[in-house]
């Protein structure tokens, strides 16, 4: 097996790993990039095919490289989002060798630095960039066993509906993956059914631009910490079909059935919490909030941007919310399928140093650890509401590899 030397191990080739190259290759910092399978390899496999970015072009990408044929108010395809960044990855020379996995980060004894071992030889590092993203473990509680009858999967196994036995579906989780999974069964023809959770639900568009474009002008990408009991809360966001609104209530008048959070599996009966109505309400609560807060920006402004009364109409409540279904017998309901969108969980069994806390969580500030020569990047709040965009993360980059370059100038420090 090989060895090598480097001054900074970059762990991951998707978009932090690919932000923090562009600036470490600014700041004149000898680094390599590892990427266990292709450049945003998320991207290709790990998502249904119809998936697009939930942000449009012009905002969701790198300073330094616009979407190439795209109109910039569009939303790329999965696959122009993984194409876009090999393209980025080409521009800016990345260092970047794919096809290798590392599988454990230790601190070198009696010296400084690390050691990784990896599936092609060894690389010992000063730093170490933690660059994995948030998405690395699918997550979905073990409520309906394997032998229930169903067939299960993650969204991050979904691909199409032809993929499905004929049969109903129950989605679970109605954030912007659970939501538009929901959406798409349903123009096939499916029966489907949506677990909804808390959730935050923006509008698409108001008065006349994005809702990436309010968030910005009202400083709320920056908030550095989400809301109190809102940490875990996900969004419901889409730019399927040229970018639209997510709407339950719209959905559920096309025929899908909503119910509350799942709670339990009982000998072929699935149990709801009686909570479908609250989690409506707030997220019709955090809609209008934002409406609120676009309406006041334009008033402080005097912006002259056209008005929208209609954007607060709210339909009607649809039966399964005024008479929620509390039980359902999956076979009575002809429910043959179960996906799961229920997120996912950090897995970092290979970085092997004191740079967590006491629940195993990353434990750092703005993404400089609690282990020296250690670093995060592409977490969710790792800064602010941002970081786990493509954009967000491009910031975050700046300031961790001003930090490593600064270390590097103490370090090499020599007295007269």
């Amino acid at each position: 097996m090989s060895s090598e030397e480097v001054e900074v191990l970059v762990v991951g080739g998707g978009q932090a790993g690919l932000a923090m190259s562009e600036h470490l290759r600014e700041g004149g910092v000898p680094h390599l990039v590892l990427e266990r399978h292709r450049i945003a390899e998320r991207w290709r496999s790990e998502r249904w095919d119809s998936l697009v970015a939930n942000g449009p072009a012009w905002h969701d990408r790198f300073p330094g490289l616009e979407f190439l044929d795209l109109d910039p108010n569009a939303f790329a395809s999965k696959e122009q989002v993984a194409d876009y960044f090999v393209a980025y990855a080409e521009k800016i020379a990345a260092p970047i060798r794919c096809g290798v996995e590392v599988t454990s980060v230790r601190r070198i004894a009696g010296r400084a630095g690390f050691r990784a071992e990896t599936s092609d030889g060894v690389v010992d590092a000063r730093f170490v960039v933690a660059a994995t993203g948030p998405f690395q473990r699918p997550v979905f509680p073990p409520l309906v066993p394997d032998g229930a009858g169903l067939l299960q999967l993650h969204s991050s196994g979904y691909r199409n509906p032809a993929q499905l036995p004929d049969g109903a579906v129950l989605v679970v989780g109605a954030g912007s993956s659970g939501a538009q999974i929901v959406d798409e069964l349903q123009r096939s023809g499916r029966r489907v059914y949506l677990s909804v959770g808390p959730h935050d639900r923006p509008p698409r568009r108001y008065r006349g631009r994005d809702f990436v474009w309010w968030l910005g002008v009202l400083g709320m990408w920056d908030a550095q910490t989400p809301p109190l009991g809102a940490e875990h809360v996900t969004i419901a966001v889409s730019g399927a079909h040229g970018g639209h609104t997510v709407d339950f209530r719209a959905l559920a008048a096309r025929g899908v059935t909503l119910v509350g959070r799942t709670t339990s599996f009982d000998d072929g009966v699935l149990r709801f919490a009686p909570d479908l109505a609250d989690n409506i309400a707030d997220g019709d609560a955090n809609y209008l909030s934002l409406l609120d807060a676009a309406d006041a920006y334009v008033a402080r402004n005097g912006l002259d941007l056209p008005e929208e009364p209609e954007a607060r109409v709210l339909g009607p409540d649809p039966d399964c919310l005024i008479d929620p279904v509390r039980d359902l017998d999956l076979a009575a309901a002809g429910i043959t399928s179960i996906i799961w969108a229920t997120g996912f969980a950090l897995d970092y069994s290979w970085l092997q140093v004191d740079a967590f806390d006491d629940d195993g969580k990353p434990a750092h500030r703005r993404g400089v650890s609690s282990e020296p020569g250690v670093y995060y990047l592409g977490l969710p709040w790792l800064s602010r509401r941002g970081s786990s965009f493509i954009w967000g993360v491009w910031h975050d980059a700046k300031y961790v590899a001003d930090h490593i370059i600064t270390q590097r100038h103490y370090l090499a420090y020599e007295t007269s």
